[in-house]
Order: C-alpha cells, then structure tokens, then sequence
C-alpha cells in the first residue's frame, strides 16, 4: 500500500470491530469502572451535521483512552426517540411515527458508525421500544404508590401512609401534599367510600391528577411545558399558545426542591448549569401572612422574604388567573378586568416574568386591610405575577422593590419610606437593608434583620401567617395530548385513576386511524379501538412527556436486557454512576433536572445505590457555521466577486458552503443549481470569484450546514475526529472552517510515512532508540495523558503534530518509538492506529492494549547553560547538569575565572540563581 488509504482502512476496521463486537463490555466486575455517557440524541431526519459529534468524539477518546489503562469502560448510545417531529410528520403524512423513527434511527447509526465511535451497540436503548418502556411504566406505578414523608424526608410506599390514616388519621402526618387537603380522623378514613379514599390518596402521591392551568397549543394538540413556549408560541413550528385549566398529571419534583439544591454541591457540573437550576427551584426564605379583605371575613394570604417591609405596603396585586378575582371584581371594573386577564393569561410566564419595562394592571375596586398598620390597601391585578409562584399575591413595597415603584408611580399610588437609610429618587426603589426602620410602628428603630425575625414571631403569636420556606418551581406536568409517547399504566373506574398490574405491562401504543384529536377534542388514543382493559374501563388516553423516557435510561444501559427488572442490583452496584456525561446546556432545567428527581426517589425505595447519576457533567460548546455569500448587482443579473463589491450596489445572498473551496467559488456548480445564475454574468478576481464569509449558527436557511458524511469521504473518519477536538477547546463555540482540516489530513499521512520508505514498504527498525528519540515520545505521552484528564483535547493534537515533525527531523522508524506513538493517537485516530498496530506485527486490537507508561528519566534535561549577569548584564555563560542545585551553581559562578575578572575582585551584595533561566550577580 504505498499511500495512505483512508476509505479501505476504515472500512475495513469498522467491519473489524463489528464482526468481533471488539467494544462490547466486558463483565469483569474486578477491575476498576468507568462509565461514559453521551446525552440521548433524538433521531431527527435531517441526521447530523457536523457540530453534533463534538461531544460525541470526546467521550470516545476518553473510553478508548480508559480501556487501554484497564478499565472496564461502559460507553453506550441509544436513542430518545419518542417526538413531537415525528407525530407532526404522522399527521401531515399517515406514515406511522415508528417507521419515521426507525428510518432516522438507521441513518444516525450509520453516520455514528462511520465516525468510528467505540459504542457498544449491543447494549442500545431506544425509549418506543416496548422493552423500555415497559420499564418507564413500571416506575411511573413506583411515583403513584408512593408519597413524601417530610420526618424522614423521603419517598414511602403508600400503604404505609393507608396504615397511619387506618389508625390516627392524617393530623400527625408530615407529608408533601396539595394545600387544600382536609384533616380528617382515624374513624373518618374508615368511613370514606372507596373513590373518596382514592381521590384524598390523589393529594398525597408523587405523580397525580390536579385540575392545572397548563400551556395548550391547539394547532399541536398539546400542552407544552414553558420551556418549551416562546413569546406566546411553541418553540417548534411558531404556533399560538393559550392558557388553559384541564386535568392533568403532575408529578410532586417540589417535595425534592431542597435535595436538588443541597446535591448541587456534591457534583462536578459547570457551574451555569448548577446556577440555572438554583434559579428555577428559586429558593426563598420568608414568611406567609394574612390580609383580610375589607367587609369580608375571607383573607388574602401572601408570601414575602422581607416582612420587615410590611409598614411600606401601599398596595397588594393579584395574578390575573388567581381564582378569587373574580369575587374581588366590582361592576364598575368587570369589563376592564375581564378583558386585561384573557390577554393577560395567554402570555408565557416567562414572558411575564422578563418583561419588565412595560408596567400594566387593573383595579379590582376592592381592599385589605394591613394587618400591622391597619390600613385600608387597594387590590389590583398584574401580569408580573403569577398563580404557581408562593400564593399569587403580591404585598407591594414600592419603596424597597423596582417593579412595585414603577407601579406605584403608573397608577399614582403612594411610595412610603420605611428604613432611614433607604436613597428613594424619582426613578428608583432602595432595597437596602442597611438602617433602621422608620414609619413602621412597632418595628420602629430595629435594623432590618431584627425586624424580620420580630414581625415573624407576632404574625405566629397572633395567628395570622407563619414563617415559610418557599421554592419557585412548580410541581412538573406529566401529561401530553398526543399518541407518539408512552402510554400511562392506567385505567379509569368512575372516574379514579388506578394501575395496570405489573404483569400487564407494558401497556403498548395501540392503532389509530389518524394522529389527530378526535372530533371531541380527546387526545388522540381515544380514536382506537377498544382501548379498555380486560374489566372494560377505559384506558388513560393521554402520554408521557418527552422527559419520561430519558430521567432513568443512564441505568438501564447498565442491564438493557433485564426483563425481570429495570436495572439489577449487582449492575447498579458494580457501575454505580455516569463519571462522564457530555450534552447540551440547553437541557439545563428540563432533562438534567427531572433526571436528578427520579435518581433521587429511586434511591429513596432502594432501587438503586446512588442518589445523582452523574458525577461529572461536561457541556460542550457549539460548532458555528461558516457561511458564504455571493454579491448580486441590485436590479442587474450580475455577480461581483467580494473584493470589487465596494464598486456595484450590491445584496449579499447566501451560498452553499458545499460548492465553495477556501472561499473560491465553483462557478459551474454554482450556475447549475441556481436558474438566474446559468444566465448571469460574473465579475471576477484575478480569474475567480471570492466568496464573502461570516459566522452563523449552522442551519439549512444559511446553506451552511456541513454533512460529516462529506467529510469522511473526501479526508477520512480520523481527519474529522482530529479537526473537530483541534478547532479549540471542547467548552467552547467555534466556526468551522475547512481551511484548516487540510492541514489534519497532511499530519496524518506523515505519520503514515514514518512506518514506511519511499517505494511505500513497511519499513520499521529493531534498532534500540536514541534518547532524543525517547525524549520526544515520553514528552508526548505525558503530554496526552495530562491532557485527556483534563479534556484539553486540542492541545493533544497539536502535540501530536510537534512530535511526528520531530521523530521525521530524527528520521526516525524504531519500533521501540512507533509502537507506542500509535497506542497514544489510537485513542484519537483509530483507525489508522488500529491498522499501523496490525503492521507492527500485533494480533490484537490496539483497543486492549496496554497504554504506554510515561519514564520521567528520558525526558530529564542532561544540562542546562546559565547565563551569566552581573550589574544586569549577560557577561558569560556557564554549563551545569539539570539536577545541579542552586548553592552549587553560586559557589561554581563565583570561582569561575571570567566571572572574577568581571567583578574585579569585589565581594558581590547578592547573587540571584534561578534554577534553569539566569544567574544574576549584584556587585
């Protein structure tokens, strides 16, 4: 093989590595662990670009890297492929979303197969499979007989809850459950109907039906979860969103809100992402107090951080969805009112919660009554307030709060000081907390801390609030009204939800005639047929959410094909938990959070060892587009190069990067894929036309989406591994631009030349290695090894580069030399590595090898030349061996012939040594 064939050793390889399933792992529970784990990646049809292996790549070289240290490596894929895209592409087409999914499941493995990744693919999850979601259903039944029991703080069976209500009733239970729950007795339990047992049950366990204002997209037939409504729309396909209260299940994620904070702490994360998280849980520390509303003998309770304030409150506001609005409306402000809340309601709450320039509201044209001062307060409603946050009321201090201010001064209602120190301007609140307080009657003269602690003892003396920890998030919806999902275990007797036993799992998707609602409005499960258990109750007809499927994958890729459990014991013990995780931060409080949730009730029923899954998270940076433009003279069917652009009134117009070589355009290609183009004239520079460029996101509107696919055939699977980690760190966004991957490509053949002569023969020596020879490779093995521990994945390359360029410099071919180079870029370019080994006359796979140990000794430094400074001035300079010590090098330099001269004699005030740079004498 005289050049170096990319396409036949990869080929060849891939199939290798497939035929003896040379990645599959292994079952030695004796040696040490490693678990590495890119996030579920949904099959979607356009495949992948080449910004999606990024990570992917990573993790690869840190398993292959794992392995050749002996790890017992666990590096899986699969798939999260239950979508929303593939239903939408079921209604407008018919095609079934499982044939979509499996067509896009297929093309993904084949482009992830051609990349060369380690996966072990026997091992692959896909969450429509039945197999797995037989297991999501099973832990869904795990969330319905369980409730959270505050004292022990953590997740119980229900029955233990049934037995405590069968003997003392719920007053002495400690338990996270709906706000509107009644005390009953012992007695009382026992006399409970059956459906009425069932629906108290309902306001106690961790996933449950709970009439909820969710976001309802109609044109998808869905509720969104807000993360996924933008500006009033659905993220996918722009369609309008509305408020609306349906049943709907939930799951009680509040009842963990102090764990998932707490374990924050405990886990290598970036620190945006932990930072995310502590913002959407949104602790706050406060207290809950009562308004009585005027002439009514009902309250307003509100929840605020700062009850030291209370004397500052000069007006309270409502969420518009707040449920007693409409008692508190008077005729005069009905028309407003109602028009203000139907706008008002359809708005997103992050919207709301952002948008703080425009100031709105209404008069309810009601009051409470402050019941410090005794003031009479006036009701409004205002959209910067939610329903799902603390209690929807608002206390107003616009002395000490900018929202409230800007209020205040809209509607011309009064701004009272309340702390002495407070720098209240025409503009703007003060919300110090330095001073003391003033106006506030019997607070008067406490600093702020102290007023907090004295206003909340007297609201719990008199009976009128307590003191309360509070958590932004809400309690997770776990609901769609759609069919490509997993069916909930489920069925409905007299309109109470109960489980599917477990040897009726899993409950399939059934067949529908259409993807869509049905004529009524049901989801779309109530068009099949049937859809009943064997008693004939109906089925539940709504799905899981996306999420579902991918909060608990990370363990069944630990036992995938366990049809007893969803994971054993033995496995979850052996690999514990995922030490590498790369993926996205976008998933940042959808995914990653959710995921944290079920880990941690699995862990409360001892179904597992481990409380977070993932040890260390890494998010890595986006690969950019690089895009090219083409000039278009305005009202001409003409074309100017970007240089002479300046000289024609021109529109840029996008290009596709595909037909375009270091910004040089390929006109013929050009002029046959664009009509007005096979008939206009080109303007030129020195005979080509130029392109312009700039960095974009990558996407198929911007014509510069890069196919791997491209890449691997025109310079090879280990050329694109290698360019991606060199375009910098893995963190961090970068453009992609194919100027450099030819520079990849050339290093890679020069490291192929090293093995073989000019007539391209294998030409390695058994010759023992210069030391030179050896400096160089232990310089690098170090090099790579610090580097993968770190996931400076860039700087490796580079040194790679540095140390091929220096072993050709030293001609070298020993086999000493390059049986080890190929064990350190094995990791990196497999491929090539794999094939190199074989020629060094090896049987097995370079993936078992033994990485090469690192010998300190051969990179040591025989000597080290010192110049010689006196008075700031190199005079002369002087040899000493690396390990000399400093008293030596002084006592050496002094004695020394031309330095005497030098100093004539004199008696130097200091002499500076420093080791390896310089040796500084004062006179």
């Amino acid at each position: 093989m005289a050049e170096y064939n990319f396409r036949e050793i990869e080929q060849k390889w891939q199939k290798n590595w497939k035929e003896k399933q040379v990645f599959k792992t292994g079952s030695d529970t004796s040696k040490p662990k490693f678990y590495a784990l890119d996030m579920f990646p949904y099959p979607s049809g356009a495949g992948l670009h080449v910004g999606h292996p990024l990570g992917y790549i990573a993790s690869d070289i840190v398993s292959r890297y794992k392995r050749m240290l002996g790890f017992n490596v666990l590096h899986p894929m699969g798939f999260d492929s239950f979508g929303l895209p593939a239903e939408q592409y079921a209604i407008q087409t018919g095609q079934h979303p499982a044939i979509t999914t499996d067509t896009n499941i297929k093309r993904y493995k084949e482009q992830l197969e051609n990349i060369g990744f380690s996966y072990d693919w026997s091992r692959e999850v896909r969450t429509s499979d039945p197999s797995f979601y037989k297991w999501t259903q099973w832990i869904f039944k795990q969330l319905f007989n369980s409730w959270y029991n505050k004292d022990s703080d953590k997740a119980e069976p229900i029955a233990e809850l049934i037995a405590k209500f069968e003997t003392e009733g719920n007053s002495k239970v400690n338990a996270v459950c709906d706000d509107d729950t009644a005390p009953f007795t012992a007695t009382e339990w026992k006399n409970m109907s059956e459906a009425d047992q069932q629906r108290t049950l309902l306001k106690y366990r961790l996933t449950y039906i709970n009439e909820t204002t969710v976001n309802w997209c109609p044109a998808l037939g869905t509720v969104l979860s807000n993360d996924e409504v933008k500006d009033g729309f659905s993220e996918r396909g722009g369609h309008p969103v509305i408020k609306k209260k349906m049943p709907q299940w939930s799951m009680r994620i509040t009842a963990y809100a102090e764990r998932l904070l707490e374990g924050l702490d405990r886990i290598d994360w970036p620190e945006p992402i932990k930072e995310m998280q502590r913002n959407w849980i949104g602790k706050s520390i406060g207290a809950e107090v009562d308004f009585k509303i005027e002439n009514s003998e009902k309250s307003i309770r509100v929840f605020t951080t700062r009850i030291d304030t209370i004397y500052g409150v000069t007006f309270m506001v409502l969420a518009p969805e707040a449920d007693i609005v409409k008692e508190l409306t008077t005729p005069e402000q009905k028309a407003e009112l109602e028009q203000y809340v139907e706008v008002a309601k359809n708005r997103s709450e992050r919207d709301r919660m952002s948008d703080v320039k425009t100031v709105s509201g209404v008069f309810t044209g009601s009051y409470v009554i402050n019941p410090f001062s005794g003031e009479k307060v006036p009701i409004y409603i205002a959209d910067y307030v939610l329903a799902g946050y603390g209690t929807g009321a608002v206390m107003a201090v616009p002395s000490g709060d900018q929202r409230d201010f800007n209020f205040a001064k809209h509607f011309g209602l009064p701004i009272t000081q309340i702390i002495d120190e407070q720098k209240i301007t025409d503009t703007e609140a003060d919300p110090t907390k330095q001073g003391k307080m003033v106006n506030s009657g019997m607070l008067n003269g406490l600093s702020p801390l102290e007023a907090i602690e004295k206003a909340g003892q007297y609201v719990e003396e008199k009976g009128i609030g307590v003191r309360k920890v509070n958590f932004r998030m809400r309690d997770a919806i776990f609901g769609r009204q759609r069919y490509w999902g997993e069916p909930l275990p489920v069925y409905f007797k007299d309109g109470i939800p109960y489980l599917l036993e477990d040897g009726e799992l899993p409950l399939e998707l059934p067949e529908v005639d259409k993807f869509l609602p049905t004529e009524d409005g049901e989801p779309p499960l109530g068009r099949a047929k049937d859809f009943k258990n064997k008693e004939g109750y109906p089925y539940e007809l709504t799905t899981m959410p996306g999420w579902a499927g991918s909060s608990w994958y990370f363990f069944r890729y630990m036992d995938p094909s366990n049809d007893k459990e969803f994971c054993s014991k033995e496995a979850q013990q052996y690999w514990k938990s995922v030490d590498l995780y790369i993926g996205g931060s976008e998933h940042a409080t959808g995914h990653l959070l959710y995921s944290r949730f079920w880990t941690k009730f699995l862990y409360d029923l001892g179904l597992v060892t481990v409380d977070e899954y993932a040890t260390k998270l890494v998010n890595q940076g986006m690969i950019q587009g690089r895009s090219n433009f083409v000039y278009r003279v305005k009202g001409e069917n003409k074309f100017v190069s970007h240089g002479l652009k300046g000289q024609y009134d021109t529109v840029a117009l996008h290009v596709d990067v595909n037909i375009v070589t270091n910004d040089v355009l390929d006109l013929e290609a050009y002029k046959t894929s664009n009509k007005d183009a096979a008939t206009a004239e080109f303007v030129l520079e020195n005979g080509k036309y130029v392109c312009g460029w700039e960095v974009e996101k990558m996407s198929k509107s911007k014509y510069n989406v890069v196919n791997p696919d491209d890449m691997i055939e025109k310079y090879g699977a280990d050329t694109l591994r290698l360019y991606e980690m060199f375009l910098g760190p893995l963190e961090q966004f970068k453009p992609w631009n194919t100027h450099g991957i030819d520079g990849v490509f050339k290093f890679l053949r020069k490291t192929w030349r090293l093995f073989h002569d000019d007539k391209g023969e294998l030409s390695v020596s058994s010759e023992k290695p210069t030391a030179d020879e050896l400096k160089v490779l232990h310089k690098t093995i170090k090099k790579m090894a610090d580097d993968v521990d770190k996931l400076s994945f860039n700087t490796s390359v580079s040194s790679f580069m540095i140390c091929v360029n220096e072993l050709t410099d030293l001609k070298c071919n020993k086999k000493e030399i390059l049986g080890p180079l190929t064990q350190i870029i094995a990791p990196y370019a497999p491929h090539i590595a794999e094939e190199l080994w074989e020629k060094l006359g090896n049987t097995e796979s370079i993936t078992y090898s033994k990485f090469p140990e690192f010998n300190p000794e051969f990179v040591k430094e025989d000597a080290f030349e010192y110049p010689i400074s006196i008075n700031g001035k190199m005079r002369h300079k002087m040899s000493f061996s690396a390990d000399t010590s400093p008293a030596e090098v002084e006592k050496a330099v002094l004695a020394d012939e031309a330095v005497q001269k030098w100093t004539e004699g004199k008696a130097p005030k200091k002499v500076i040594v420093v080791p390896k740079r310089i040796v500084n004498i004062v006179l």
